[in-house]
């Protein structure tokens, strides 16, 4: 087998093979092509004839851009995917035919469905509908997409049964007075079912779709329409079809017909179709919180009632969708006037830049907003600059998807107070390291993990995260010591906004809780070959993350290696030791202090709990003379030798996890050992390692509240016989093994 555009880890030197075995997505199971379902990973590996490696070396990303054909050759499979193209040669030609027809469906199945390769997207509606054609009838489930309507057997499913080409279809009522031949012949199962809509593509014969409530009926009637094109004027409320008029002609004579411009009165019913009475309820309650937001002065007294009624309002939308497209035509209405020379009122484009950077509407409100937009882009004015904020927001939410979480109080406060629109980033929030220092990192409503910790290396001059072995972390809200490694494409104003509601939680009943998240960069992975290419931020931030292991006790050094070590540390710290030049008086109370402020920081605790005074003088004089005696060197020699020092530990960037075991040798607490060749369990005290695991030995291992197992095999080959392995730790540290284990024991090559 060979490859063009890629390479494969043996570099030729071992035999590499695909094997034809698949992996379901959901559990990991390797099966037979005949018994795939659906697939989008082949995995291949490296094998001997004396030995198959059963760790996969790599893999091969199959989507719905991805091309399978016949390669020129009898047993040839030719992959195309992005940028690569793999040539696999079958054992025989019986193989090859049964694997191309597996690979050609399941990328047939991932083109038919969007809620497969875009598992993101939010259909225009959805629900469950009677679909009659042909005089045959059946309940499914529906989703409108685009300009397609897919049906599926049930809503957990995500391949449809079908689908209905919408565009320039014709959608209409059915008057169920006089049903059809089609609608008559199914006769008992249409009972309870009182409206009928009719979809009938260009040269097709009609499909129905039957609907128990008239509010059901009218939106899917309506969003049916928009996706055929056939919405202007004609279906929905009197501000759609306004906004349909709008989209065929955009005359300036619309734009200021009294629907679509600024009401004083509250709203007696919604701007848009809603499929049922108690979305129409709420859509009247939003449209009053978006008044009292708008007509409320913002001042110090009422900007905690502002941030709380932001929240409320999009807290709603987020969890009713149906009700986004109808909050921005709220905002749309209100922040328009009659007259063009007179803009809305400032606080409505306020609300309306906060929406863009949660969720969009859909067509045509998406149309109707860009163009509200552009009309009222002028940076000329403060109106203007926040429409022009609000399009590079809405460019940004279009590129990185909808938000989970309402904003947060930082980024409302931030878009009413502090002019957004003079910032392409217009949020910030510092990032700690362990050497006390931080770097404040901007960003927006849309900037990811991955983002924001790029912006933050190349600020620092470090590697890449994969390179660097660097993660971002959050505190634990409720205040337990615990940290909370973030993923790569979860959005930091998601972070932040979980955060403080789940702090809100924590304290509910308490005086106002002021703590605000705290985020800290430190290495979750470490890696030997990392090593190489290290940048000097690099090694700082590497030297104190093993310094709190030294001070914490979870790093074997003696009384003498600690002391060495500390001196390091103040060398770096502080810089050159400056003896006071007379006897006790100020200059000699500074050095102690700074002295004792080294060995609180840079010596085990377990050193120190028991030291008298006369013990702690002779310490202080000692590390006094050690310190002394590195004048001259630069930190970064001095970080140097620590590293150098610090890596001839064998489980140096492991990660420890202090556990209760009681069939070891040393029954009692121990170490589990998370590292790049496996697990290890550590003695409590000496930290010697008792019994190490390699990854391809372990079997299976998982955890169920304070319970955490192993199982390992005994023989090295994964088969039988097994040992079953229990420790005891705490819950937070079960599922932090989890997410250890997982990224420790991938392949290097793929980090």
């Amino acid at each position: 087998m060979s490859s063009v555009g890629s390479c494969f880890p043996c570099g030729g030197s071992q035999l590499c093979k695909i094997f034809f075995k698949m992996c379901v997505v959901n559990n990991f199971e390797l099966v037979h092509p005949s018994k795939i379902v659906v697939a989008e990973t082949l995995f291949y590996f490296c094998f001997s004839q004396s030995d198959v490696i059963k760790k996969p070396q790599g893999q091969i990303e199959v989507n719905a851009t991805s091309n399978i054909s016949r390669g020129e050759g009898k047993q040839i499979l030719q992959i195309v995917t992005g940028k690569h193209v793999y040539f696999l040669k079958a054992d025989s030609p019986n193989l090859l035919d049964e694997w191309l027809r597996v690979l050609q469906c399941v990328l047939r199945m991932k083109a038919a469905s969007p809620l497969f390769t875009q598992p993101d997207i939010r259909p225009g509606m959805k629900g469950l509908l009677i679909k009659v054609k042909h005089g045959y009838s059946k309940r499914v489930w529906c989703a409108l997409i685009g300009k397609t309507l897919y049906y599926f057997r049930s809503q957990e499913d995500k391949f449809p049964l079908g689908q209905i080409k919408l565009w320039e279809a014709r959608v209409e009522e059915v008057d169920r007075s006089r049903d059809s031949e089609d609608l008559s012949v199914c006769g008992r199962s249409l009972q309870g079912a009182h409206f009928t809509i009719s979809i009938q593509p260009q040269e097709q014969g009609p499909t129905y779709l039957l609907i128990e409530s008239r509010h059901e009926k009218d939106a899917w009637l309506y969003h049916l329409s928009v996706a055929a094109g056939a919405m202007v004027g004609k279906v929905g409320t009197e501000f759609e079809q306004q906004v349909g008029k709008l989209f065929q002609l955009d005359d300036s004579q619309i734009w200021r017909h009294p629907t679509l411009c600024f009401s004083k009165e509250a709203l007696t019913s919604p701007l848009t179709t809603l499929p049922s009475q108690a979305l129409q309820t709420e859509a009247v309650k939003l449209f009053k919180t978006c008044q009292l937001f708008i007509n409320v002065a913002i001042d110090a007294p009422a900007i905690d009632y502002h941030v709380s009624l932001a929240q409320s309002a999009l807290q709603v939308c987020l969890t009713h969708p149906e009700l986004q497209n109808e909050l921005f035509c709220q905002l749309i209405k209100q922040t328009r006037r009659r007259q063009p020379q007179q803009p809305g009122p400032l606080q409505g484009w306020q609300f309306l830049a906060l929406c863009v950077g949660l969720f969009l509407p859909q067509h045509p409100f998406l149309w109707l907003l860009q163009a509200h937009l552009q009309r009222h882009g002028d940076s000329r004015s403060e109106v203007g600059k926040y429409a022009i904020y609000c399009q590079r927001s809405m460019e940004r939410t279009q590129q990185k998807g909808e938000r989970q979480s309402r904003p947060s109080r930082m980024e409302i406060l931030s878009i009413l107070l502090r002019n957004p629109y003079h910032h392409s980033l217009p949020f910030s929030v510092p990032v700690h390291f362990l050497n006390n220092t931080y770097q404040v990192v901007s960003f927006d409503a849309s900037t990811t993990v991955d983002e924001f910790q790029s912006r933050l290396n190349q600020d620092l001059g470090m590697r890449k995260t994969g390179l660097s072995g660097f993660s971002l972390y959050t505190d634990d809200p409720t205040g337990r010591e615990l940290e909370h490694c973030l993923q790569g494409t979860i959005k930091i104003c998601d972070i932040i906004s979980k955060w403080e509601q789940a702090s809100k939680e924590q304290n509910t009943g308490k005086s106002e809780n002021t703590r605000t998240v705290r985020l800290t960069y430190k290495n979750r992975l470490y890696f030997s070959p990392q090593a190489r290419g290290e940048s000097d931020r690099e090694r700082v931030l590497l030297t104190y993350q093993t310094n709190e292991s030294i001070v914490a006790g979870h790093f074997p050094v003696n009384k003498e290696l600690a002391l060495e070590m500390a001196a390091l540390l103040a060398q770096v710290e502080f810089g050159d030791f400056e003896r006071p030049f007379s006897a006790p008086g100020s200059a000699h109370t500074k050095s102690t202090q700074t002295l004792k402020q080294v060995l609180e920081r840079f010596y085990p605790k377990h050193y120190r709990r028991s030291l008298s005074e006369e013990q702690l003088r002779q310490l202080l004089q000692r590390l006094a003379a050690r310190w002394a005696s590195l004048r001259g060197r630069s930190s970064s020699e001095c970080v140097r030798i620590y590293l150098t020092v610090a890596r001839k530990w064998p489980f140096f960037g492991a990660k420890l996890f202090e556990a209760e075991v009681s069939y070891y040798r040393q029954a009692g607490r121990v170490w589990l050992a998370v590292h790049e060749d496996g697990i290890s369990v550590l003695e409590h005290n000496s930290m010697k390692p008792v019994v190490s695991h390699l990854y391809k030995n372990l079997l299976t291992f998982g955890g169920h509240k304070q319970d955490f197992m192993l199982v390992v095999s005994m023989n090295g080959t994964k088969d039988k016989p097994s040992e079953k392995q229990l420790f005891a730790m705490d819950a937070s540290k079960v599922r932090s093994y989890f997410s250890s284990y997982h990224v420790n024991s991938l392949p290097k090559e793929q980090l």
